[in-house]
């Protein structure tokens, strides 16, 4: 990495000590990811501390009957690891959603570099604290007894927010997404997720075209899946 700036446009790596901006920007390099390409596999040692320049990247695991389930899809800044110790083994699978490129280090420099910068060591905690706060608002929507509707309305009104784009017809999804995506993200079976996707748009919730989303009324959406009540 030839560019020290580079690391000022990422909020985790920003403002930090003038000795850990000069080691992390030599130590560090730019890696270009094509769609579908994995960035990292679960059950393996942690090698590489990843954060998303350019696309976005999702984290997901591999269910016992071999489906897949989507937890995270995360966008520019964001730390892509689901561990950075490599005490430990990756958890979770990585993959890029689109062609897109990741900054990445050494997990033994980017360790040093926590040891003598408390404040990346702070930044990189509370990365990792807000991971396991969606996981439990995710619970909530997955427990019980709410509507796969609503749950995917919850998933799509939060993506709508992270990576939605003002349209004439409301908030474009800013993601590639096939219904095996939505399938994937519900963690439910294709023709289920079809059906309810079906549904979304019957109501006037979601439009769908050449695999883009768009929300025309976030609100609205707000209150079908925290109520159930389509109006």
């Amino acid at each position: 990495m030839q560019n020290r700036e580079i690391l000022e446009t990422v909020p985790l790596l920003r403002e930090l000590e003038e000795s850990t901006r000069e080691y992390l920007a030599r130590q560090g390099r730019i890696r270009l990811c094509g769609r579908g390409q994995l960035i990292y596999r679960a059950k393996e040692p942690v090698e590489r501390v990843c954060f998303q320049l350019e696309g976005k990247s999702m984290l997901y695991s591999v269910t016992h009957s071999g489906n897949r389930k989507i937890i995270f899809i995360l966008g520019f800044g964001e730390l892509l690891n689901d561990h950075v110790l490599n005490e430990h083994e990756t958890s979770l699978f990585c993959e890029a959603v689109e062609v897109g490129q990741v900054l990445e280090f050494p997990v033994s420099v980017f360790t040093e570099a926590m040891k003598k910068d408390f404040l990346l060591t702070r930044r990189i905690l509370a990365a990792q604290e807000r991971k396991i706060w969606r996981l439990g608002h995710q619970l909530k929507n997955t427990m019980g007894s709410i509507y796969l509707e609503r749950k995917l309305a919850a998933k799509l009104w939060k993506l709508s927010r992270d990576f939605g784009v003002p349209g004439k017809r409301g908030l474009e999804i800013d993601i590639h997404m096939t219904v095996t995506f939505l399938a994937d993200l519900l963690g439910a079976p294709r023709e289920t997720t079809s059906r309810v996707c079906k549904t979304l748009a019957e109501h006037g919730l979601i439009r769908m075209e050449k695999k883009r989303i768009c929300i025309p009324d976030r609100e609205r959406m707000a209150r079908f899946y925290k109520t159930g009540r389509y109006e």
